[in-house]
This record gives structure tokens, sequence and C-alpha cells, in this order.
């Protein structure tokens, strides 16, 4: 039987015999009905309770009419503004607008507001007055204390006072809207619906949490007191496990929020179970005409076999989001999500990619934590790996090689990003080197993201000498099988503790590796992680000691073009640096030197003709031990589009 999507509209309700639905999605993005898509799974797993779920995908918010399509819903409206944050989606780190939206059909811009959940929830009010709102997705789990807004500059509430709903869920969402719709049905209120783990409701002062609490700030307090601000975020963090964290308040005058304990995460049955509910894996036909959804196309080969990340790096959100606790879907349930692939009709034998979060991790990081939880105030890899760390990639093999062995798959690629430290710390190596054979499509993604190790300490990353040892490790079994292969380094500039001095080092740094990245990020704070509580409060939260944040917009630039030293437009800029820090040796015409004179240099040299020759770009390829021009080098990077932003 085929796979049929869920209504759009009024009429394909009353196709399904529906008087009315029980719930209305409201989704800022395109409507994909496909697993990587958080409305997807979310209302396939209601549905598969027995609920009646529509979908209202990017109405028109300029007017509550659009919110009127389906009636009122019987047991209330879910609102999302889609897969990621709606500023982030509109707006670049240096806050110009964007001009392609991935979630929209044709990559066209516009179609979700600034601030969706604020508006999509207010516009449902004006419609319908009391009817239940229920917040979820990424955009309302990273925004559901006060936080920090870089686009305002000041830290805004809680979007749930802001949007004025009733409920707001948080991380994964499946058994947490479960729960809350068996009460809805039953006619409980939804103001009375306070005893949900994964939620946060508002109540009055007064009120006691219904789970033990820590006491929470004011927010009158937080939005001035920077060094509150950071440990109130500490306290958020130390409280993100289900086995130990507690219910969490904040302030609002006369009213109280309340921040329940995390959900439990879902167990690999009720994963298996999730992942296997009748997806149709495509966009809704209505997009056809307008180019289809851009989105889909960097996942609709691709397959999530696991969920949590324990790498907990610091300008991540994922551990508010997701949770640091990894569980992962059977064999059987990924070579059935694998099987269903190679029939779609424009599959051509490449599996794009296993992965999820982190591609390398199936299990929590040891095995205390399935009693007692995530340590707390210690991280499982950086800046030095636990003691505890259990290690172990032989399943994930074992796992890619089932799938490689389906009819019709001819290569299974892995893209999302591996551990390179988790990866290096196993002392059996046969994974790595069947990685790095059989499943690097040309490049392999790493996220090194600087040199300096004060900095990566700030990122919560490993010292970069476990970088380097992976480095060499990859292009070692590189060389052996008598491939050309790249890593393709993710590489952050402007994150907090990098000075402009650092920013030289990484320079010099990528210039002894003979490394010329075509991609470089600015650091971007955004809600929900230890970094940008750096960035706005000159204090890591952890330790609650001042740390060095580069906030000029001449320094971020400078920061930026010493990633890519070597280019010609950057190299005005590159001489500020090095003048600014007394680095003058490193301008001149020598080797080791970043950049040419300002007089002696202008990308151009001359021939033994006497005529002027263009100078390309090069960067050194280490398994073959050959500079490579960067335009040869530009056609072969065939997977530089699928490069996921941050």
């Amino acid at each position: 039987m085929e796979n049929k999507f869920l209504p759009i509209s009024p009429k394909e309700c009353q196709e399904l015999g529906w008087d009315r639905p029980d719930f209305v999605y409201v989704t800022g993005d395109a409507y994909v009905d496909h697993p990587s898509f958080g409305v997807s799974i979310i209302s396939r797993v209601l549905e598969a309770a027995g609920y009646r779920v529509a979908i209202l995908s990017q109405p028109d918010y300029k007017s509550c009419e659009d919110f009127k399509r389906f009636g009122r819903p019987r047991l209330g409206f879910l609102v999302t503004s889609g897969n990621i944050d709606s500023m982030v989606a509109h707006y670049t780190v240096s806050k110009k607008k964007r001009s392609y939206d991935y979630y929209s059909p044709g990559g066209k811009i516009g179609l979700r507001p600034d601030r969706a959940l604020i508006v999509y929830s207010n516009r449902i009010r004006e419609a319908y007055g009391d009817v239940p709102i229920i917040l979820g997705g990424l955009e309302a789990s990273l925004r559901r204390f006060a936080h920090y807004d870089y686009w305002d500059n000041k830290v805004r509430r809680s979007v749930l006072v802001d949007s004025r709903a009733d409920l707001l869920t948080y991380g994964m969402g499946e058994n947490i809207l479960i729960r809350v719709a068996s009460l809805l049905d039953k006619g409980i209120p939804i103001k009375k619906i306070q005893d949900v783990r994964g939620t946060v409701y508002i109540t009055n002062k007064d009120d006691k949490p219904h789970f033990d609490y820590v006491t929470g700030y004011d927010y009158n307090q937080l939005k001035t007191d920077k060094l509150t601000y950071a440990k109130a975020f500490a306290m958020q963090y130390q409280n993100q496990d289900s086995v130990y964290g507690k219910a969490i308040t904040e302030i609002y005058d006369n009213r109280m929020l309340v921040q329940n304990p995390p959900m439990p995460p879902l167990e690999r049955e009720e994963l298996d179970r999730v992942y296997s509910l009748p997806y149709t894996r495509n966009w809704h036909p209505m997009y056809d005409s307008l180019g289809g959804v851009p989105g889909l196309s960097e996942v609709k080969f691709s397959i999530t076999h696991n969920r949590g990340c324990f790498g907990a790096c610091n300008f991540c959100a994922l551990a508010f989001h997701q949770g640091r606790q990894v569980r992962s879907r059977s064999i059987e349930s990924v070579l059935k999500e694998a099987e269903l692939i190679t029939k779609l009709p424009d599959f051509k034998g490449y599996i794009h990619d296993i992965g999820g979060p982190t591609a390398n991790f199936r299990y929590p990081s040891c095995d205390k934590q399935l009693k007692e939880g995530v340590c707390a105030k210690r991280k499982c890899l950086s800046p030095t790996p636990c003691k505890n760390l259990k290690v172990d990639h032989s399943e994930y093999r074992h796992l890619i090689e089932q799938v490689e062995k389906l009819p019709g798959v001819k290569k299974v690629f892995i893209r999302s990003g591996i551990r390179f430290d988790y990866l290096i710390y196993d002392k059996d190596d046969s994974f790595f080197r069947k990685m790095v054979s059989d499943n690097v499509s040309g490049q392999l993604k790493v996220a090194p993201e600087h040199c300096c190790d004060s900095v990566l300490r700030y990122m919560g990353k490993p010292e970069i000498a476990v970088y380097n040892k992976f480095k060499d490790k990859f292009f070692e079994i590189t060389k052996s099988i008598g491939k050309e292969q790249y890593l393709v380094p993710y590489l952050m500039s402007s994150h907090p503790g990098s000075t402009l001095s650092d920013a030289i080092e990484l320079a010099l740094y990528l210039k002894k590796s003979g490394c010329s990245p075509e991609q470089v990020q600015d650091f971007y704070p955004t809600p929900g992680t230890a970094s940008t509580v750096m960035y706005y409060t000159g204090i890591d939260p952890f330790t609650l000691k001042p740390v060095y944040v580069a906030t000029d917009y001449e320094e971020k630039r400078m920061q930026r073009a010493l990633l890519q030293w070597n280019r010609k437009e950057n190299s005005e800029l590159v001489r500020k640096a090095l003048k600014k820090c007394g680095r003058e040796e490193l301008i001149g015409n020598s080797p080791s030197c970043l950049v040419k004179p300002a007089s002696h240099f202008n990308g151009y040299k001359n021939s033994a003709n006497g005529s002027k020759k263009k100078v390309e770009g090069a960067y050194f390829n280490k398994s073959n031990g050959t500079n490579s021009n960067r335009e040869k080098d530009k056609k072969q990077d065939k997977n530089k589009k699928t490069r996921q932003k941050r």
C-alpha cells in the first residue's frame, strides 16, 4: 500500500472522514515527510497513536486567516519554526539577510517570519483565543529559558513567555507529546498539565513544582547581571540529564517558569518503531512545480542510526537539545530503512550517510551512565578522555558492512562527521582502515576547529596533538591503499578565548600543514550553548573565570582572514593583523612568511619572457605529496555543497 501524506487542506480531511483534526501542526518549513524532519517524525508518531494530525506548512503569517484553515482543532495547535532556529535560517553571522532558504520550496526566502514561534502563536491567539498551544522543535528547545539573543544583542525572555503559548516541549518530543496528547484527550485542561517530563510551563510565583527542583533566577536580574546569567546557564546545563536532573525555576514578576526534568531518551526498541513509520520520504507534491525543497537532497539517501552526543562541544547546542546520552537503532532497523531507500525511483546505488549528531557513536560513553547519568561536571572526551570511556567501533563497522551487502547498494559513505579523537582512541584500527578504504567519498569531514590548546579548552575540544595523530594516521592509510583523499577540516574564527595572536598561530599551523581551507566559520552566538554565554558575558560559565572575547568587527575580520591567509583578497587584513601583534617577521618574501609586503605582490609574478602570470592558491595533499591547483581541487570537491552548517 502506498504511503500517503498527512492532510494539508480541509478537503483532504473530509476525504479521510474527519470532522476536524485533533492537532493542527504549524511549521515554518515546507512539508517534507522524511524522518530527518522533526515535523514528520512527531506527526507520524501521533498518527500511530491514533491521533488526527493536519499540517499547516508556512502559513501566511500577516493575518490570522490562514490559521483558521482547518477550524479549531479538537486538542490544540502544535507550533514549530522548523528544523532550525528562524533567525539562523534568515541571517548570517554578520547579521545580513540570507538569500536562500534550504527548507522552503525552491529555496525561496521570506516564507516564515523572524521569531516564528512568537508570530505563529500570536496569530493563533487572534484566531481562537484560549485554544491549547504547544511549542516544540529546536527554536523552542534552545530558547526555553531567558537567553542572550545575538540579533537583538540583549537577554530576551523565555520564548514561552513572549509567545503566550501554554506549554513548551524540549529535547526529543515523541514520548513527551504522546503523554500530553493522552492527557488532553482525557479532558485535562492544558493549564493543569504540569507534571510531564520534558515540558516547560508557567504558573504562579508561589506554586511549587511537581518534581524536586532547584531555584533559578529572576529575569530582571538575568537581563542585567552577566555573572548571574553565567551561573544560571551552568545550573541549567548541570540538570539536563534524565537520571538526576531536577526541575528549574525562573521568575518573571509574579509568574514562575518551570522546566520539568528531561524525558528519558528513547531506547533502541522505541527508536526502531519511530523509524519504521510510513514516511513517504519526499516533499509534498505541491512543491514539484516550485523546484522542490532543497533541504531534502541533503538527506534523502541518508540514514540516522543514533541520537545524542557525549562529545559536548561548547559551541554546540546538542547537549541542551538531544542530550549527552547516546542511543542507537538496531542493525535490523537500519537495514530495513536502507532496503526502502534502494527501492526509491531516483536511487543510484549510493547511501550518502549512515550517521547522526556524531556518526561513530553507538552507545553511552560508559556503563555507569545508565544508572547514574552523565557526569554533571566532567566531559567524556575533553580535555582528555575519561578513564571510564568505552571505545568500540565493532558494531558500527558491522552495521555498515551489512548495508553494503544489500542488493542495489554500490557504496556506503560516512558524511555526517566523525569524532576523530574517539576514533584514534580505539586500539583496534580495523574500522578506521575500513572507513578510509571504503566509506570516504574522496574527502572526510572532521572538526579540529583550532590549533591552540588554550582555545580548544574553551571550545570543549581535545588538544591539537590528538588531531595531528589522527591526521597522520588517515594519510598513512590513504597512501597505503593508493588513493588520493582529503580531510575537510572545520575551522572557526573568533571563538571566545581566541585572540588575534591565536589566529596567527592557526594560520602558521595551516601553512605548515599545507592546508588551504575553502570554507571557514565565524563563531555564531546562538541560544543554548556555553560558547554563547562566554561571548555575551566574557565569563566561562563552568569556572566563572574571565575569558577573552573578540567583539570588535575589525578584529573578527582579521581573525577570519588569517584562516585563509594565502588568498589575495585577504592580504591587507593579514598584514594589518601581523603588524598589530608585532609579527612583522611574517611579512616578506621568504617561505616562512604568511604574506608578501604590500608593495611587492599584487597577485602576479613575472614569467620567463617578462610577462605577468597569475599565481593560483594551492594546498598540500599529504596523501600523495604533491601540490594541487585550487581550481582543480574545487572540481574534485564534489561534496562541498553538502557541508552542513553548524
